[in-house]
């Protein structure tokens, strides 16, 4: 019966959404001991990231705007001041989380302050997004392309004043984000710039040949060429410290961040692949 699975870096937690009944295993204090709870009506349920600085599960209610927190308590495992009435969606990073109604614009945040547990004196209105590294949030506001970040000091501020206008996906490693705009092959890499070397326009330059025209007496129009840029990435995977941009229709990809996670695969043939893990 089990419909769904989840973890932190420190527990696993099986629901199944039909009964509301789940099983939880692995370190008790961090969300590894669930068993005195109701997990009826649960519609979603998210965990801190995968990374081993603090375990804890959100089990969210979006239809009676009722939640219930548990593992530890100090990056997120209890959330009992947090008002969930009209959250429509909720965010992780390893020691904090941030609970957003898109409808208003409305975010709460609870955790570890230090890390983004803290957000009362930002303004959210707009947001239409909400991404994070292991100790950062980022909030994008696609329509006006703006953003705010919060959590570690290192990077908080870091984005406000670059112009998002035009990005389509936003993806992250433990300690940092891209930013991609897939129209017109243009990133964005923050807090440090890991991508500033990199032309994704020329790197993901489409190499698909154009079909040849159906013979007269009525020919079919030619199809146009896949746009230049990185139109074609279909994704981007990372790990702690690195990425990789993979175009699939044309097998050719680009690594970058630490080598030593991933960041060098000049060795490594692409064509074909269809998934990265």
């Amino acid at each position: 019966g089990v419909t769904d699975v989840y973890s932190n870096g420190w527990a696993f937690m099986a629901l199944n959404k039909n009964n509301g009944t789940a099983q939880c295993w692995g370190a008790s204090w961090s969300g590894g001991s669930c068993s005195d709870l109701d997990f009826e009506g649960v519609t979603d349920v998210v965990g801190t990231k995968n990374n081993e600085g603090c375990g804890a599960f959100v089990a969210l209610n979006k239809n009676a705007g009722k939640a219930q927190c548990w593992g530890e308590s100090w990056c997120g495992g209890a959330c009992g001041d947090v008002d969930f009435a009209g959250v429509t969606d909720v965010y992780s990073n390893e020691y904090a989380f941030a609970a957003l109604n898109k409808d208003t614009g409305k975010v709460q945040c609870w955790g570890d302050s230090r890390d983004g547990g803290s957000c009362s004196d930002l303004d959210f209105d707009g947001v239409t997004d909400v991404y994070s590294t292991s100790f950062l949030f980022m909030a994008l506001n696609k329509n006006t392309g703006k953003a705010q970040c919060w959590g570690w000091s290192k990077a908080v501020g870091s984005c406000s004043d670059l112009d998002f206008a035009g990005v389509t996906d936003v993806y992250s490693t433990g300690e940092d984000f891209v930013a991609l705009n897939k129209n017109t092959g243009k990133a964005l890499c923050w807090p440090d710039n890991t991508c500033d070397s990199i032309d994704f326009d020329g790197l993901f330059a489409s190499d698909v040949p154009t079909p040849a025209p159906t013979p007269a007496p009525t020919p079919a129009p030619t199809p146009a060429p896949p746009k230049s840029g990185i139109a074609g990435i279909i994704d981007v995977y990372s790990t702690y410290e690195a990425f990789v941009a993979l175009n699939k229709n044309t097998g050719n990809a680009q690594c970058w961040g630490s080598s030593n996670f991933g960041g060098a695969c000049g060795d490594v043939n692409f064509a074909g692949v269809t998934d990265v893990y």
